[in-house]
């Protein structure tokens, strides 16, 4: 290490040393990106220490290299995606399953890296909170029989916290697939022998099904507005979406950080390190702290190059009817697996806010409900009217809650599956308690800039044009739709093609505006996200903190101006740094039980915390 090298740029250097080493692809190319990992023949993608590494964040970058690694070693994608079953659920356990082979293979050889992914594991199974289940129905069968193979094949050691939620699951797996269980350590060498016995285990499950296979994009509509330039590396992007918790993509052979791998970039400085040309995963831009707000080398005030092309659209009119019904049918099939978790979660909300419903009622009037108690007037005194009465309003059902899901790019996967779940059985819940919900997303129309970036370019590329991307804002279900109405429009979120890109401040305030329409006196917002805003045509266009400076003169109009209650969740991504009431989350998992708690929290308030009160708004990070 020479006087002037970072820590941080000797890790960068060690690791991809490492990376290449274990991969046996002296040729490979090592990027290091603000969040995620993935991984090609060509090239791996490695979250981006920019600052001094704490000791716990380089073993986590170590494990998540490590897996990539051997991934890129000892995985044939080709007969990888021969073999790979159709089924969003059966997909999932096979691609963590052969995961689980490779880590194993290159575990047994090499303990430095069985250390490492270890390491990985437990943090994981630490996030996601397997020591406080005592219940079998919260853990997750896909889960728990990745543990229970990687229990089973040498190399790795399982958590004290994984273990005993495994023994939950355990007498019964090893009833339904102890044989194949037993099989699986001897053919670990044999990728096709053992992708057959994994296929024969997800048969005695039951999890085999004949639902399609993650499509190709669809969109092709919104790809012909990208840059000639710019199509290939689209396609690239779209490509290498995975659906599922899975590592390899079965459509392109790209490996990517599955849920059993999640990263989380605690302990490094957030960098911007992607090339030109790639998706910029959604975490916080490199803008420093210290550019004066009012510099005149900013515009004063943020400006759209023009509007003509956003849209405001209903779910149901990107795609037909029976492409809607596919997707709510995955969707229902995802629902299946975290129904029991989510579904208590949300009960408990039920009960809290119906325990505040204090039924009351207005009698003796002359219309509303017939009052039975009192027909024996009518016995005694015909000429007595029939008495009715109505329930009187309470002040709890006068509330709306608008949930803003981030739809961009970087929520593919696993985090849009469990905010679609997530938002559907909260909307199902608050329903039921009387309180309006509304379901919103945002993306763009095109990846780096649509028409917008056409225009700007036909007129000669003038300086800070301001946002150069097509906005796309969908509404889900509208507050005054009942849920059963707008069910299928959730299953929208899963389809191929349709996340984007995110510019987070216009669809923040978009939303806000829509809330104050509404004639509920109590307003509730909730953003979801995974991380700042990020359109590489406006970035590239403008200075680096300029979408997101919006976002942040957006939130505080809102949190010191507005009657409208503003709450975040961030996933994996921490978002307390822009939200004065927040919460971040490690894994998406989480998601449907903080939702649950948050809103719980807002409804525990005895009144409605409007305008520069809610300062007093909770900062916390998962």
């Amino acid at each position: 290490m020479s006087q002037s090298e970072r820590p941080a740029d000797l890790l960068k250097r060690v690791t991809s040393a490492t990376v290449k080493a274990i991969a046996n692809r002296p040729e490979l190319e090592v990027h290091f990106q603000a969040s995620g990992a993935s991984a090609n023949e060509g090239s791996v993608n490695l979250p981006a220490p920019s600052g001094p590494p704490s000791a716990e964040g380089i073993t986590k970058l170590r494990g998540v290299s490590d897996a990539l690694a051997l991934r890129l070693r000892f995985h044939d994608a080709d007969l990888h995606r021969k073999l790979a079953p159709a089924g969003p659920d059966s997909h999932a356990v096979f691609e963590a399953l052969e995961q689980a082979r490779c880590e194993s293979i290159g575990s047994q050889r090499m303990t430095g890296v069985a250390d490492n992914l270890d390491f990985l594991l437990a943090e994981k199974c630490r996030a996601k909170g397997y020591g406080a289940i005592t219940e079998r129905d919260e853990a997750m069968l896909p889960e728990m029989l990745g543990l229970l193979v990687r229990e089973r094949l040498p190399g790795q050691t399982l958590p004290a916290e994984a273990t005993q939620v495994l023994d939950l699951w355990r007498d019964e797996l090893n009833k339904k697939v102890g044989t194949q269980l037993g099989e699986l350590e001897k053919n670990a060498l044999d990728q096709e022998a053992y992708a057959n016995l994994v296929r024969e285990m997800i048969v005695a499950l039951d999890m085999m099904t004949d639902a399609p296979a993650p499509s190709e994009p669809e969109n092709q509509q919104d790809s012909a507005e990208d840059d000639p330039e710019q199509g290939s590396d689209d396609n690239q992007n779209a490509d290498s979406d995975v659906d599922t918790d899975g590592s390899m993509s079965s459509e392109s052979g790209e490996a990517e950080m599955s849920e059993d791998m999640e990263y989380s970039t605690e302990g490094f400085d957030e960098d911007v390190m992607s090339g030109e040309g790639e998706e910029e995963p959604a975490g916080p831009s490199d803008w420093d702290e210290n550019w004066p707000r009012n510099s005149p080398d900013d515009l004063a005030l943020y400006k759209a190059f023009t509007q003509a092309y956003d849209e405001v659209i209903e779910a149901e009119e990107l795609c037909d009817s029976e492409e809607l019904t596919r997707l709510r049918g995955q969707l229902d099939q995802q629902l299946s697996h975290l129904q029991g978790v989510v579904s208590r979660l949300a009960n408990r909300l039920q009960r809290k806010l119906m325990a505040k419903q204090t039924r009351s009622w207005d009698f003796d009037l002359e219309e509303g409900l017939l009052d039975a108690a009192r027909l024996s007037r009518v016995v005694t005194d015909p000429l007595h009217p029939l008495s009715f009465k109505q329930e009187q309003d309470t002040d709890f059902r006068d509330t709306t809650v608008a949930l803003l899901i981030d739809n961009s790019g970087s929520m593919r996967g696993r985090p849009i599956t469990v905010a679609a779940m997530s938002a559907d059985i909260l909307a199902r819940t608050l329903e039921r308690c009387g309180v309006k919900v509304e379901i919103l997303g945002f993306t763009t129309r095109s990846w780096k800039g649509g028409q917008s970036r056409e225009d700007w370019v036909e007129k000669g590329k003038p300086k800070n044009p301001g946002r150069l991307n097509d906005l796309r804002h969908i509404v889900y279900k509208a507050a005054d739709l009942p849920w059963r109405r707008a069910r299928k429009n959730l299953g929208l979120m899963l389809r191929e093609g349709l996340l984007k890109e995110n510019i987070d401040g216009e669809a923040l305030m978009w939303a806000h505006n829509r809330l104050l329409a509404r004639p509920e006196q109590r307003r509730i917002l909730m953003v979801i996200s995974d991380g700042a805003p990020v359109d590489d045509a406006t970035l590239s266009a403008n200075p680096g903190n300029y979408l997101e400076k919006h976002l942040r003169d957006v939130i505080e109009f809102i949190e010191t101006k507005s009657d409208v209650e503003l709450t975040a969740i961030g996933i994996g991504h921490d978002v307390t740094r822009y939200y004065r009431r927040a919460v971040t989350i490690v894994d998406a998992e989480e998601l449907g039980g903080t939702m649950m708690a948050n809103l719980a929290e807002l409804f525990d308030e005895d009144t409605p915390s409007g305008g520069a009160g809610r300062a007093r708004g909770r900062r916390a990070a998962g």
